[in-house]
Order: structure tokens, then C-alpha cells, then sequence
């Protein structure tokens, strides 16, 4: 499956599912990701739970449910690659016009990278 088509074709809903050091698993709704040229996906994230949880264990799985009716979509199951705090990387990724975030989605972010490991339908 080319993810880089898939995502720029879809709308939708998608949670990441995140777990600590000790196994405590968070889910959180995002956006879907950003798909680079070498394969991996990537995340702007904010300093929150779950990129506090990635600092100790890089495993996460996305799940999202395309838009339109019945259970359609995909769930990745990713390893955390790496991360940058280039603001002007960020800004040029961000897909949301920033005056429309709110005053919840103001702080430090980051784009969080991660190696695809395997992908299966929704269903």
C-alpha cells in the first residue's frame, strides 16, 4: 500500500496508541501523518503524554477510520525513529491554519518520526 496516496485521498479520524516504560497505554486523536519520501510517517506532537511516553518506549500502532460510512481504514504499527524540533519544519507541515488550533494546542512541538513495521486494513 502506498501510504503517501492513501492519506492524501483520505479524510478521516485517527488515533495513536502510545504505552510508558512500565506498560501504561494512552490513546490520543491525530491528524494523519505526514508520509515521507523514504516511507516513515511522521507526527507533530506537542511535549504531552503521548510523546513523554515515546521517550521510553518507541513502539506506538496509528489507527484511523476513513470518513464516509462503515469501517473502512488502516492501522500502522510503528518504531519512533528520531525527532526535530525545527519550529520552521514544523510550521511548514502544519496542515491547520494556526489561529483555528485554540489556545490548547500552544506549547513546544515537536515532529516525531517513525519506521512503518507493519500496516493491516481496519477490518
Amino acid at each position: 500500500m502506498d501510504l503517501k496516496e492513501y492519506f492524501e485521498a483520505h479524510t478521516g479520524t485517527g488515533v495513536l496508541a502510545t504505552a510508558d516504560v512500565e506498560g501504561r497505554v494512552d490513546a490520543a486523536v491525530y491528524a494523519r501523518p505526514h508520509v515521507m519520501d523514504d516511507g516513515s510517517v511522521a507526527f507533530i506532537m506537542l511535549d504531552r503524554l503521548s510523546h513523554q511516553n515515546l521517550a521510553g518506549n518507541p513502539h506506538a500502532a496509528y489507527l484511523f477510520i476513513q470518513q464516509g460510512g462503515g469501517y473502512q481504514g488502516v492501522r500502522l504499527y510503528l518504531t519512533k525513529t528520531g525527532e526535530s524540533d525545527d519550529q520552521e519544519l514544523i510550521k511548514s507541515l502544519q496542515r491547520r491554519c494556526p489561529s483555528h488550533e485554540g489556545a490548547h494546542a500552544q506549547g513546544r512541538k515537536f515532529l516525531v518520526y517513525f519506521q512503518v513495521d507493519r500496516v493491516r486494513e481496519l477490518i
